[in-house]
């Protein structure tokens, strides 16, 4: 029997599924792309847009995707970035943000220069898949309809975020439910995936034993939308 949060998620499911069908229907599958980074939402979004392109008529030996790693990447990340890309198809273009771009090495302005780079290799893409969520920065900013063009000085491309609504908890139902392989960061109190630089084990899931000893529960156990980034430094 669901629970009222796997009923949440199941809501959650059929909107982004009509959000990536949409999508779909808007533009030819060679003129799509995805931005992944191993992290949980984009791995939600990853399996929620492969389940509907297992129905489509034609499909690529490989899907494009474009992997941005911070300057100071997580060896661990890294790892798991590129496997579960191999296990999931993707034709992985990386591209490596540029140090002077921001304030922590993955400012806007190395991002902007990094997906500027991927759409001058790619010129057949028009819109790019995003794992976006209204609580992160910036999301706050982006419609409700899932789809927004770059704007700000970005270059020119559409965005479409399917998990825009999506919570925490939310997230972590799905990935638990369906027992897909996550990074293992996230099972030592990361929430959060960012460098090695500006990224710590969440303080609210902190744990110190009898004799001072310090632990971390895993990160499926926060529920707050608003803790998620307490172990980010920006």
């Amino acid at each position: 029997v669901p629970t009222e949060k796997l009923r949440a998620v199941q809501r959650q499911t059929r909107l982004s599924l009509s959000i990536i069908q949409s999508a779909l229907d808007r533009y030819p599958l060679t003129s799509l792309s995805l931005s992944y980074n191993g992290g949980k939402d984009c791995l939600v979004l990853l399996i929620l847009y492969l389940s509907l392109l297992a129905r489509h008529p034609w499909l690529p030996h490989s899907l494009p995707a474009i992997y941005i790693p911070p300057s100071h990447p997580f060896g661990s990340v890294t790892e798991f970035t590129l496997a579960s890309a191999q296990r999931y198809h993707l034709a992985l273009d990386i591209h490596v943000a540029d140090e002077g771009g921001g304030a922590k090495g993955k400012g806007a302005g190395s991002m902007k220069e990094a997906f500027a780079d991927y759409l001058r290799k790619h010129k057949e893409v028009e819109a790019i898949f995003v794992g976006t969520r209204r609580t992160d920065p910036h999301g706050g900013k982006l419609s409700g309809e899932g789809f927004d063009v770059t704007d700000g000085g970005w270059p020119r491309f559409m965005r479409v975020h399917p998990v825009i609504e999506w919570h925490y908890a939310e997230v972590w139902a799905f990935l638990r439910h369906l027992k897909i392989p996550y990074c293992e960061l996230y099972d030592q109190g990361y929430t959060s995936l960012g460098g090695t630089n500006d990224t710590h084990p969440n303080p609210a899931l902190r744990v110190e034993g009898s004799e001072g000893e310090v632990r971390y529960r895993p990160a499926y156990e926060l529920e707050e939308d608003g803790e998620e980034r307490l172990g980010r430094d920006w």
